[in-house]
């Protein structure tokens, strides 16, 4: 197990020069490989530099590149558009789509006793360990998971072997393990390298994939004084030290602990990442370890047209809306579809302010009745953008004209907020 290349601090700026030479540098250490497939995440993560690295590695490897699957996990498909702003010059016939309920294959399952134990009790049974069978069965030489290392409500920290087993995973796995996550507690999670969830992962990648030729490449992008994403790290190895690095750079480039509670915080969604609640409720995962007992969350979400990335979640959404986390528990037990889905109410539990702070949704194209059918205030769009503009607000504290004060996110996806007393 190795880490061929880590380089990366708080005030790093790697160009795309620095990544190709330092992918390619890596790809030569390998030897050669006849039958890679690459696997980046999609345009929900447009910003983790995971589109020229996949390109670069188009450049290297040419025609023995033979697979790209983007890891959806449960998201839409990508549309061409978004293969082309992402992927620009990768051949669309090498492109694999990721179907999360169909072509997916059981690889293995971590322990009953070891689950128990990792999760302190919470979820007490064995977890599947599954993949896309293009990754298991497709005679690949070299299988490149590619991502951005950053504070997530589910891992405590995105990508590693998360890339794998939930971005190319199946159904039974991803419901369980988000269901885990947030019974769990997001809290207690987000921002930390060592998780519940990420032991199972660990388990299941020590135990069932050591003869897979898997190697990471693994980003931390941050937001330098111009206001600019520069990419501060990469981080390329088949081992956990690996990841490990990443994480710990990520904490210092994008974990922002705040000396005060945010009583009023504008969270800008953009409209090409951001066209569900189930994406956009970043805007709520990320902040509300910084959001003051009744504060409020002001979400600007142009694009937002739809809650969940797949119909049958959608529905229930609908259905059950975004409540406190009792009432979810309750409407599980007493219902066999959110059973069946448990990522779907993980979900709903994660939206929840659980009655602490408001939420204001102004969506694109949602209506006050939807938006407020599962448990949002609904403001106008056009109308709070005229008042809280993001052309002319900047990241962190602004003051308006007539002296409101609020905290400004122009993109949730980037970081995690907190005050530093509820860490405590």
């Amino acid at each position: 197990m190795t880490t061929y290349y880590a380089v990366g601090s708080p005030t790093t700026e790697l160009t795309e020069a620095d990544l190709r030479a330092a992918l390619h540098g890596v790809f030569k250490q390998l030897g050669e490989r006849n039958r890679v497939i690459a696997v980046p995440p999609d345009f929900t993560r447009f910003n983790s530099r995971s589109g020229p690295l996949t390109c670069q590695t188009y450049e290297y490897y040419g025609d023995r590149l033979v697979d790209v699957m983007p890891a959806l996990g449960t998201h839409f498909a990508m549309p061409e558009w978004q293969l082309d702003k992402m992927f620009p010059g990768v051949p669309k016939t090498l492109f694999r789509e990721h179907r999360w309920r169909d072509d997916v294959v059981t690889i293995g399952h971590v322990p009953a006793e070891f689950v128990t134990q990792a999760t302190e009790g919470i979820w007490n049974k064995p977890w599947p360990a599954q993949l896309n069978k293009l990754l298991w069965e497709g005679g690949h030489d070299l299988i490149l998971s590619i991502g951005q290392v950053v504070p997530h409500e589910v891992m405590g920290m995105a990508n590693y072997n998360k890339n794998i087993f939930v971005g190319t995973g199946g159904s039974q796995g991803i419901n369980e393990s988000h269901f885990i996550g947030a019974a769990y507690g997001m809290e207690r999670m987000m921002g930390r390298a060592d998780t519940p969830l990420r032991r199972i992962l660990n388990f299941a990648q020590e135990h069932f994939c050591k003869h897979l030729p898997l190697l990471y490449v693994l980003t931390v992008v941050g937001t330098n004084e111009r206001r600019e994403l520069v990419t501060r790290g990469l981080y390329i190895g088949d081992d956990h030290d690996c990841y490990q690095q990443a994480a710990a750079l990520s904490i210092q480039v994008n974990f922002s602990i705040l000396k005060e509670e945010l009583p009023k915080v504008v969270v800008y969604l953009d409209e090409e990442e951001f066209h569900s609640t189930w994406l956009g409720n970043k805007s709520i995962y990320r902040t509300r370890m910084a959001i003051a007992d009744r504060g409020q969350l002001i979400v600007l979400a142009p694009g937002v047209k739809t809650f969940g990335e797949d119909p049958q979640i959608d529905v229930l959404i609908r259905k059950y809306g975004y409540r406190t986390t009792p009432e979810i528990m309750r409407f599980m037990q007493e219902n066999a579809d959110l059973q069946g889905n448990l990522s779907a109410a993980a979900h709903l539990i994660h939206g929840s302010s659980e009655g602490r702070f408001d939420v204001t949704y102004c969506p694109g194209e949602l209506t006050r009745h939807e938006v407020e059918g599962v448990g949002y205030n609904y403001a106008d769009l056009h109308e709070t953008m005229r008042r809280y503009d993001p052309k002319k607000l900047n990241d962190g504290w602004n003051t308006l004209a007539d002296g409101e004060r609020v905290y400004y996110i122009s993109n949730p996806a980037l970081g995690l907020w907190a005050y530093e007393g509820r860490l405590k």
